[in-house]
C-alpha cells in the first residue's frame, strides 16, 4: 500500500537552544541527543544551530506520526544523520524501528541566521515501488 502517513512541520528560534545549552551544562543535549548527534553538532562552528534542527526534524518526525511528546515517543528513537553532501536523513531505533522502519521518510532542514525549520513525510511503501 502507497500513500502518506503523516507529515510534520517545525520551526525553532536558534537563540533558544544557546540559552538551553548554556543553562543545563549538557544535561539538555544528553537526554534528547544521542551521542553521533552530539557529537556532530559540537564539531560545528556554531553548535546551537545544528541543535536546533536536530530539534526540529525530531519534532516534526513526532507530528508526522501523530504521538506527539507522549510516552511512546522516545527522543533518542529518531536520529538526524547527514549525508557526505549533507542531506539528512533519519536513523530509527527501538519500538520506533519496529513500526516505521519499512517506511520511506523523507525529512528536510532549512535555516536562517535566528531560526531553523523540519519538515518530515512518511509515506508507506509496496514491494513495487522503487526510491
Amino acid at each position: 500500500m502507497n500513500g502518506i502517513v503523516g507529515i510534520g512541520i517545525d520551526i525553532e528560534e536558534i537563540a533558544r537552544f544557546d540559552a538551553l545549552i548554556a543553562s543545563w551544562g549538557g544535561r539538555f543535549e544528553r537526554k534528547i541527543f544521542t551521542e553521533r548527534e552530539v557529537a556532530y553538532c559540537c564539531d560545528k562552528t556554531r553548535p546551537a544551530q545544528h541543535f536546533a534542527a536536530r530539534f526540529a526534524a525530531k519534532e516534526a518526525f513526532a507530528k508526522a506520526i501523530g504521538t506527539g511528546w507522549s510516552g511512546r515517543f522516545n527522543w533518542k528513537d529518531v536520529e538526524v544523520h547527514n549525508d557526505a553532501v549533507g542531506k539528512p536523513s533519519f536513523k530509527l531505533h527501538g519500538g520506533l524501528l519496529d513500526r516505521f522502519g519499512r517506511m520511506n521518510i523523507h525529512v528536510s532542514l532549512t535555516h536562517s541566521a535566528s531560526y531553523v525549520a523540519a519538515m518530515v513525510i512518511i509515506e508507506h511503501l509496496d514491494k513495487h515501488s522503487v526510491i
